[in-house]
């Protein structure tokens, strides 16, 4: 984008902050970012919300990069993932600009095209509902606008996928719990139908389970048996628990193994199962590092929690997003590789993918980490959590990261 067009575009969203802190009607709030920055958001037309944030020293003369976050609610996108991003956009005196779709498929689409209005340079999209999405990536494309698919995939050849292997963090949760319970009776409570996610992840713990068993089914006689298996609608935690009830009721508690596929939603199995008095007695899995899931690990309610470094993945992505807003073609794009084990080498260039769907993307991979009591010093050596956190409640002594 041309530096006058550029200047155009940023007087434009100032006017726009300027009228919105005129209204009476409109929710606007200014705090200031470190360093003297200001970071605002603005209620946008129907209720969702975009937020500025000025890299230090003004991006007056950087790009500008759009974030559409599903929904903003999940512990780790404000906690991990979006600093990671804003860090790595400030390095390279971009700005970061974002909307929160509040789970809304529909939403998420006029977000896209907010950001896109707002001068958006690159694009970075966690997706409510991976084919929804399209029209909203093809418009981007149209534009010469490019579109990272963040987290979660987005069937389009001219997207850039930036993940983690779900499929291995599939099989990690499955491997954990085999190790616990080879056999008996499994219950699989599986994400959201419309992301792509749930089906990798759910693809990995198959392969685990069957190879392990020699079996070509879950079903009797295999020695595990799957008694219970439900998508949840955007992994919320409340379905997962009425999920978990039934399957308990349904099976008269003769539940030996959960294989949940992410934290939020092993938290609503681990309170079915704690109303049943089975709670530390049936090993949950689940992925993510959220505090509460690591806390359950050290407690022993939940036997392993796969981590995924957000913030390796939010700086990738970061970092990405100015590669390709500044001309990088789709092959040609290398990972930053500067926080850690998770995170792939410094240097390491885009590889090719091909989704369930037949499309081919380029993409960056990020290795996932199992934790379970055992290596709780690895959550805690990375900063992540803190020894507070991790041991809340926790019987001094039991647990080798909690003394």
């Amino acid at each position: 984008m041309k530096l006058s067009m550029k200047l155009l575009i940023l007087l434009a969203v100032f006017a726009m902050i300027v009228a919105a802190c005129s209204s009476d009607s409109d929710d606007t709030t200014t705090t200031a970012a470190a360093g003297g920055d200001e970071t605002t958001t603005t209620a946008a037309a129907g209720g969702d919300e975009t937020t500025t944030t000025a890299a230090e020293g003004g991006g007056d003369e950087g790009l500008i990069i759009g974030v559409s976050w599903n929904n903003y609610n999940e512990e780790r996108w404000a906690r991990a993932d979006e600093p990671a991003i804003q860090g790595a956009l400030a390095a390279t005196n971009a700005t970061y600009i974002s909307t929160d779709a509040g789970s809304s498929a529909e939403q998420q689409l006029a977000d896209v095209e907010n950001l896109i209005s707002q001068g958006a340079d690159a694009l970075i999209i966690l997706a409510q509902d991976g084919t929804a999405i399209l029209p909203a990536v093809q418009s981007a494309a149209d534009q010469g606008i490019p579109v990272i698919a963040y987290d979660r995939l987005i069937e389009d050849p001219s997207s850039f996928y930036i993940t983690f292997d779900n499929v291995e963090v599939g099989r990690m949760q499955a491997r954990a719990i085999y190790d616990l319970v080879p056999e008996g009776n499994y219950v699989f409570i599986k994400g959201n139908s419309a992301d792509a996610n749930a089906d990798f992840l759910r693809g990995g713990q198959e392969e685990v389970l069957l190879e392990a068993t020699g079996c070509e089914e879950l079903v009797a006689p295999c020695p595990i048996i799957n008694v219970g298996e439900s998508y949840t609608d955007n992994w919320a935690p409340d379905v997962a628990q009425t999920n978990m009830e039934q399957f308990l009721t349904t099976n008269d508690n003769d539940v030996q193994a959960v294989v949940s596929s992410n934290d939020g939603m092993a938290g609503g199995v681990v309170a079915a199962l704690d109303a049943q008095g089975l709670a530390g007695s049936v090993p949950v899995s689940g992925q993510d590092g959220d505090f509460s899931a690591l806390n359950r690990v050290a407690l022993g309610t939940q036997a392993v929690d796969v981590w995924k470094n957000a913030f390796a993945l939010g700086q990738t992505a970061g970092e990405v997003a100015v590669q390709l807003a500044g001309g990088t073609g789709l092959d040609a794009v290398t990972a930053p590789g500067t926080l850690g084990d998770s995170a792939p080498a410094a240097g390491t260039a885009a590889a090719p993918f091909t989704t369930p769907g037949g499309v081919d993307v380029w993409s960056i991979i990020l290795t996932p980490i199992p934790i379970i009591q055992d290596n709780l010093n690895v959550v805690l050596d990375a900063g992540w959590i803190t020894t507070d956190d991790l041991c809340k409640d926790v019987e001094s002594g039991s647990v080798a990261a909690c003394p």
